[in-house]
């Protein structure tokens, strides 16, 4: 595929979002509501559409499609049950927004931190959710890399990828903050799911319809349609691969802090439900994608390439190739914007708001703003490590952020919950986790997500079994 062509098409998408993004700004940004949650007047569509574009980023269509071409069916398991964990959204998403819109909650931490009446309990959930999350928001940037390497033939460098996503993630993020992002997601996500479900359609047609397709699959790649297949998805491995993604929805803050937005709970109902939809059709789309790339492209050094060849190959008009580019691309910024204005609000809000006691909500706006582009600035440089297989790194970093779930759910759940043990259980199942990401060691083969979420479930019931509870909020949270 031409670099003019796709450097064309990026231009004109640029132009398109940046008009849409201008055009989404209403009053002033001037408080932390307004630019971290629009005020919390997102319809329903909107919130759909962007909750599916952050959702649905590089980790899908490249990470996704690598993934089924690396290990075969299971890779479509993987993703069904993270469909099935976003019924917990059904679940507690009317909970968050109940208590966010009677408390005023802005993140995530700093309802944890006022429900367990300790502000250590916001801070370090905050620091957790910085650790974690940067490395997810570098899989973004490795994403758009590698998809503008692989479809021009290495014409377009994978740091020219990964500058251009991090500095267009920086300009939407600033333009109206959430606003902005939110509304362009609403046009990529639309942009995608039209363009990609088109090219699945014209795959299958050229590799003889959909009969061949399957046939071609069970000849010559039976192991591909097998569980655990080639061995990649043996039990353990596969457990540990969803077990994270299962509680994406709680776990992740730039996802649940998006349960505080919608206007009312008739939006969110329908934000839930057009985010199934569209991930169904998706995560069909993805995977469709990673087994076309095995069958025309069996040799792959990287299985994260099989987006980008599939693009640029024979079957795929470049016209078509290059608008579906722009849209993984897109994308993959929505994500990376949308943690970007999470974990600055997290600094904000949480780590400088509560060791500044007298800041003031303008300060921490002020500070937040700050904050955004050195978070984009450790995400680059974590991205120029260029790991492989973006979906395995993807479900790593939220492993890591498992380890907050059992507080979560003892917020809404359990009047015996203390604060000492949401401390205990983050730090160190947190602490755990790292050690054996870094150490890749797997104790009696478990992942580093189980055994985060074993040990933070012990040590929350257990701690909270031997210190005292607080006796304000805990009533209003577990009434809503």
């Amino acid at each position: 595929m031409s670099s003019t062509i796709v450097w064309w098409a990026i231009t004109i998408y640029v132009i398109i979002a940046i008009i849409i993004a201008v055009l989404s700004r209403s009053g002033k940004q001037n408080n932390m509501n307004s630019y971290f949650l629009g005020d919390r007047k997102m319809n329903g569509f909107v919130s759909a559409l962007s909750y599916s574009a952050t959702t649905y980023s590089a980790f899908m269509l490249v990470g996704l499609a690598g993934l089924t071409y690396n290990g075969g069916v299971g890779a479509l398991g993987f993703e069904l049950i993270y469909l099935m964990g976003v019924t917990l959204v059904a679940f507690f998403g009317p909970r968050f927004w109940k208590v966010g819109k009677k408390f005023g909650y802005v993140t995530p931490s700093e309802m944890l931190g006022d429900r367990y009446q300790n502000k250590g309990v916001a801070v370090i959930t905050a620091i957790s959710s910085l650790i974690f999350l940067i490395p997810y928001s570098a899989v973004q940037l490795s994403g758009v890399g590698y998809l503008m390497q692989g479809v021009t033939n290495n014409a377009i460098s994978y740091s020219t990828g990964v500058i251009l996503a991090t500095l267009l993630a920086l300009l939407f993020s600033y333009i109206a903050g959430i606003r902005s992002v939110a509304w362009t997601d609403s046009l990529q996500a639309l942009f995608m799911i039209i363009t990609a479900t088109i090219v699945v359609i014209v795959l299958i047609q050229g590799l003889g319809g959909i009969n061949s397709f399957v046939h071609t699959l069970e000849t010559n790649y039976p192991e591909y349609l097998t569980v655990p297949g080639n061995g990649f998805f043996n039990f353990l491995n596969f457990l540990g691969l969803t077990i994270p993604w299962f509680f994406f929805s709680l776990s992740n803050p730039q996802v649940s802090q998006r349960l505080y937005m919608p206007a009312s709970l008739k939006s969110l109902r329908h934000m839930l439900m057009g985010f199934l939809i569209f991930g169904f059709i998706y995560t069909i789309v993805a995977v469709v994608w990673g087994y076309s790339a095995l069958i025309m492209f069996p040799s792959l050094e990287k299985a994260d390439m099989a987006t980008p060849y599939v693009l640029q190959s024979d079957l795929v008009p470049p016209i078509l190739g290059v608008i579906v580019m722009v849209g993984i691309m897109a994308a993959a910024i929505s994500t990376i914007d949308s943690i970007l204005l999470t974990l600055s609000s997290l600094f904000a809000r949480d780590i400088y708001g509560n060791i500044n006691i007298d800041s003031s909500d303008r300060m921490q706006l002020h500070v937040g703003k700050i904050i955004i582009p050195i978070i984009a600035a450790l995400a680059f440089l974590f991205a120029q490590l260029e790991i492989n297989l973006i979906a395995v790194l993807s479900v790593s970093s939220s492993a890591g952020l498992l380890v907050v779930v059992p507080a979560i759910i003892g917020a809404f759940f359990w009047r015996r919950g203390t604060a000492p043990a949401v401390l205990t259980s983050v730090i160190i199942s947190g602490l755990v986790v790292i050690v054996i990401e870094f150490t890749q060691l797997k104790p009696l083969g478990l992942s580093s997500g189980l055994w985060g979420i074993i040990l933070s479930t012990f040590l929350y019931i257990s701690v909270s079994l031997i210190t005292k509870p607080p006796k304000e909020k805990a009533e209003d949270f577990l009434s809503v």
